[in-house]
């Protein structure tokens, strides 16, 4: 398992696995995207990225629309995702990062601290309540200094041994009411009357 940036191939898969998870897709760009994939299998369990926000009063980081796909959650991947998005953020120059999430404890395992929407830069403020409105109505603000952030071990141990979870096949079987028809009443073209 390892995590590259995002290609331009990686679009459709981004912008399916965004939609299905409602995530924040504003200002789409696939190249702002890093990828988790599968190294055995080339498979694609997860991704995030950062969204840079440029303003007169200075520049801010926001990590943001960190998703994992449903079959790989459970074992880091998100992490390393969060992980990376760190290390691009520090290599552009950010100290602090910020995220809008309605899972702020699970960003906390990483250092990253709650913060009152007063206390927020006046863009993340509008961001926040943008938020609020379009994709998470219950978003608080988060931030970390890029130099705070912490990676658990669990996280490594469970990455480095990462493999999907199998889906459990449904088996159901379909009757007739299924297809809107009464068993009962219903008559069919080669019903003989025995």
């Amino acid at each position: 398992m390892y995590v590259r940036d995002a290609k331009n191939r990686d679009e459709v898969w981004l912008l399916d696995h965004i939609e299905e998870m409602a995530l924040d897709d504003a200002a789409f760009r696939s190249r702002d995207y890093v990828i988790a994939v599968d190294e055995e299998s080339n498979e694609r369990a997860g991704f995030g990225r950062v969204r840079i926000h440029k303003t007169d009063a200075g520049d801010y980081c926001e990590l943001t629309g960190v998703g994992v796909v449903s079959a790989w959650r459970g074992q880091g991947v998100g992490a390393h995702v969060v992980e990376r998005l760190i290390e691009t953020a520090r290599a552009e120059g950010f100290e602090t990062v910020y995220s809008l999430t309605d899972e702020p404890g699970y960003l906390a395992q990483f250092g990253f601290d709650a913060v009152e929407s007063s206390a927020l830069p006046t863009k993340m403020q509008e961001r926040l309540e943008t938020t609020r409105k379009t994709v998470q109505p219950d978003a608080v603000a988060t931030s970390v200094d890029v130099d705070d952030f912490v990676m658990p071990d669990r996280f490594r141990e469970a990455f480095k041994n990462a493999s999907p979870y199998e889906a459990e096949e449904e088996t159901t079987v379909e009757d007739a009411e299924d297809f809107g028809i009464d068993p009962d009443s219903a008559t069919y073209k080669y019903d003989t009357g025995r």
